[in-house]
């Protein structure tokens, strides 16, 4: 399963995102968690220090390597130079599993030992100055596209993204390379703010979006948010001393979550594995395609200098699990 937290700053989607993924592992669930904000909080909320969050090694920056092992031998594409970040699997494409050992996992993917479980986390790494005037976020989040459009999840195999704060998450297609994406809100006219944004976007392709509510403190403001958002509103975390134990520097364990705050996370994690039997490879593809064909006529062919939409392999439909992974894909 694919699953993405947004929302706006502040609104607690990096420690929900967090606790979801050591909820995940807990319960024996294997999970790639990706970092994927501007501001690279998701490993110390695993549990990392701070200088061992900077010691990350970014996707961003590994991005030729990244494209020249997914490329593999696919016949539309003549060289890794020429893949963007939407750049479509098709025949002969690498493909890869959550359960796997590849090269862009032995040199982006960092395993994080939890109190119940582990996970890998890979990041996108964090905009410098240095990236100032030469590029924009979005080209280093084009990393967790291209992996994403080209990864094979079984049943109860996670990523788990946490996404950058606000409206631009919208600045590319990532948003539509989820199964599910839940929102953070807070019970505040700011909190749902992004969820309008949000869910325009959601109808106009077909994201499936869950609003979790984030510092509820009482009925008043599960009712407030229930009026404004309906029937998004899935679950509400509630005000947390496990959270605040977290924030100070300390490691709680799981076990010690507040048991109506755990009863959210089960929720969560119910909603996603009820989605499974949803997903349509088939539009999954297709969305990947649009987007690369937007980028293409707007941008791509004249950074590249070739028609990209060459690269479409029109028979091609990314495959069920178990098949073409972690070798050359095939229609």
């Amino acid at each position: 399963m694919k699953i993405a937290f947004v929302g706006k700053g502040g609104s607690g989607k990096t420690t929900l995102s967090a606790l979801f993924i050591r909820h995940l592992a807990a319960a024996g669930r294997p999970v790639i968690a990706v970092d994927a904000d501007i501001n690279q909080h998701l490993g110390p909320a695993l549990g990392l220090t701070d200088d061992q969050a900077a010691a990350l090694p970014s996707l961003g920056a590994h991005l030729p390597q990244i494209k020249e092992y997914l490329r593999g031998s696919n016949p539309l594409i003549g060289s890794a130079e020429e893949m963007i970040k939407t750049t479509p699997p098709g025949r002969g494409s690498r493909l890869l599993r959550i359960v796997e050992e590849n090269p862009v996992y032995a040199a982006c993917a960092r395993p994080i030992a939890l109190d119940e479980g582990s996970v890998r986390l890979l990041a996108t790494g964090a905009f410098t100055e240095e990236d100032l005037g030469v590029a924009c976020y979005h080209s280093k989040v084009g990393a967790v596209e291209l992996l994403l459009n080209h990864l094979l999840d079984g049943r109860d195999e996670y990523v788990v993204t946490d996404m950058t704060a606000g409206s631009d998450s919208f600045a590319s297609g990532l948003f539509t390379r989820f199964d599910l994406t839940f929102l953070v809100a807070e019970p505040t006219r700011k909190g749902i703010s992004v969820y309008r944004q949000y869910r325009e976007y959601a109808r106009d392709f077909g994201v499936r979006l869950h609003v979790v509510g984030n510092k509820v403190q009482n009925q008043e403001d599960l009712a407030f948010l229930r009026r404004e958002v309906g029937d998004d509103l899935l679950t509400a975390f509630g005000q947390s001393d496990w959270v605040r134990r977290l924030e100070r520097g300390e490691e709680p364990a799981l076990k010690s979550l507040e048991p109506a705050n755990r009863a959210v996370l089960d929720h969560l994690r119910s909603e996603a594995e009820s989605t499974y039997e949803l997903r349509d490879p088939r539009r999954y593809t297709a969305q990947a395609v649009h987007f690369h064909l937007r980028n293409a006529e707007s941008w791509g062919n004249a950074k590249v200098g070739i028609d990209l939409a060459g690269q479409v392999d029109e028979d091609f439909v990314l495959p069920a699990p178990g098949v073409g992974a972690g070798a050359e894909a095939h229609a």
